[in-house]
């Protein structure tokens, strides 16, 4: 069964789909991870950004394998090497041009089969798994998004103003909302859940009773009938 958790930039996507995924005994899927994986494996090889057909064919051929919450790149565990800045700072380069987010996409496909899965993402639930048994599209007002993301980086030791992690939110938003393919946007059959005044704790709760009641309403459907004819 595939769950999908869809939503912008500080919505807390990654840290719900976690917990809903602790909760119900069902694995989590990084697919962040799996786009710093093929960045970092780009680097370690020295191909050039604007070399677009050398990154799709890496893309292709590189063997990500996702297993216990660590990413793999051709068997080697990267799950720390990938948090680098210098990774985060590059990541786009692999998650713009369409023909990479297709192989990106056909990887996360391919990890999935077979696994009672949480995913989270942007387009998780529109273009990676359309037909998810569970669609939720997690939101917030920038503005909330952004004084979250100011306590989260304060917890860390890191001062910045919500102004700059605004602007650097709004940016990102905007990038994610224009692509080609993969563009940030709720899925028609998704349950749109706005979390401005809600507390993580809250948050959780009701994403957890929603998927609930999707895992029961998929369970009665596939329940054989017992009407005879």
């Amino acid at each position: 069964m595939i769950i999908t958790i869809d939503g912008p930039a500080g919505a807390g996507k990654s840290s719900i789909a976690r917990r809903v995924a602790n909760e119900l005994g069902f694995e989590f899927l990084d697919t962040g991870a799996m786009y710093r994986a093929v960045t970092w494996g780009v680097m370690q090889r020295g191909i050039a950004w604007d070399d677009v057909e050398s990154l799709v064919e890496f893309a292709d051929a590189a063997r990500l394998i996702w297993q216990d919450d660590r990413i793999y790149l051709d068997d080697q565990d990267i799950s720390e090497e990938i948090r680098t800045p210098q990774v985060t700072s590059h990541i786009r380069y692999l998650a713009d041009p369409p023909k990479i987010r297709e192989r990106i996409t056909a990887q996360q496909r391919r990890i999935a089969t077979g696994r009672d899965i949480v995913t989270e993402g942007r387009d998780q639930g529109t273009e990676v798994f359309p037909d998810a048994h569970c669609k939720i599209f997690l939101t917030a007002s920038p503005e909330e998004r952004a004084r979250r993301r100011q306590r989260q980086l304060a917890e860390k030791g890191q001062v910045i103003t919500v102004e700059e992690i605004l602007a650097s939110q709004n940016q990102r938003d905007l990038e994610d909302r224009m692509r080609p393919v993969g563009r940030l946007r709720a899925a028609s059959d998704a349950i749109v859940v706005q979390t401005d005044g809600m507390s993580p704790d809250e948050v959780r709760g009701e994403v957890l009773r929603l998927v609930r009641e999707c895992v029961q309403a998929s369970a009665a459907n596939s329940a054989p009938s017992d009407v005879t004819t």
